[in-house]
């Protein structure tokens, strides 16, 4: 039985005019950006053990819980964009790959962004004894007696960080320095600064050798606040942990450029590199 509204309507427009009414019911449902399809199947392609898929609006985990993408607030000062983000703020800012990006802009971030409960759900939380359990001891670029480091196992990282120590083992000698010591691996701790847990709380991230590395919380910022990108890590290093799907604190404006952390749905996304 037709509606009261299409009653009104010859016969010949109603063909017209459904077709039309269905378009607008779905389209507000899609939302506004279109990159946030192509954002969350980069999601469920990095952690296929995790995530089953997506709707749009939810992250569908494999055990039936959702996620909500979007927390609905709109505005959020600096402060609160990274102390209560939600999935979808992670994508707000775009990876580079090697020299693309360098130097960051000012407050660009590009996976500094995590929404915790994300994380905590995949890797365990390690104030609750989730994450040792996973944990093994990996061999940090053995031929140059480099010890061990321990990672997770979940996601494969420990796998990937292997590849990437093969792989580092291979440059000439003058990038050991870099590389050996490592200044860790997990470590249950939050960001400093922060209550926000760090990737390396989940096994997940590692860090070079920190006296040959810079950190932003180490200068001082200029008379108008702003800090200045300073690097002595080679790209040689840093192509080698993105091919394998960790991404670099040195592509922050807050660097961090001995940290390296498994983010691959943002190496999926990332933005070809621009030579320079």
């Amino acid at each position: 039985m037709q509606s009261s509204f299409l009653a009104w309507l010859p016969q010949s427009l109603i063909a017209l005019v459904i077709p039309i009414v269905v378009v607008a019911m779905i389209l507000p449902a899609q939302g506004a950006d279109p990159r946030i399809g192509r954002q969350l199947d980069a999601l469920v392609a990095a952690y296929p053990d995790h995530l089953a898929g997506h709707t749009g609006h939810e992250l569908v985990w494999k055990d039936g819980m959702r996620m909500p993408v979007d927390d609905g607030i709109t505005s959020k000062s600096a402060e609160n964009f990274f102390d209560h983000p939600d999935i979808e703020d992670q994508f707000r800012f775009d990876y580079h790959l090697g020299a693309g990006g360098l130097p960051p802009d000012v407050d660009d971030d590009p996976g500094r962004v995590r929404f915790e409960p994300l994380f905590r759900k995949m890797y365990g939380d390690c104030r609750k004894d989730e994450v040792f359990p996973r944990l093994v001891d990996v061999a940090w670029l053995p031929a140059r007696g480099g010890g061990t480091i321990r990672v997770t196992t979940v996601n494969g990282v420990d796998k990937a960080l292997a590849r990437v120590s093969a792989e580092l083992d291979t440059l000439p000698d003058h990038f050991t320095k870099f590389l050996i010591p490592s200044s860790g691996a997990y470590n249950c701790r939050a960001i400093a600064g922060t209550e926000r847990l760090s990737m390396h709380a989940f096994g997940a991230a590692i860090d070079l050798n920190s006296d040959e590395t810079t950190y932003w919380r180490w200068e001082k910022p200029s008379a108008g606040g702003y800090y200045f990108w300073q690097n002595n890590v080679p790209l040689e290093i840093v192509r080698i942990f993105e091919k394998h799907g960790f991404i670099w604190g040195g592509k922050w404006y807050h660097y961090d450029t001995m940290h390296f952390e498994y983010r691959p749905e943002l190496i999926g996304l990332a933005q070809p590199e621009t030579i320079q």
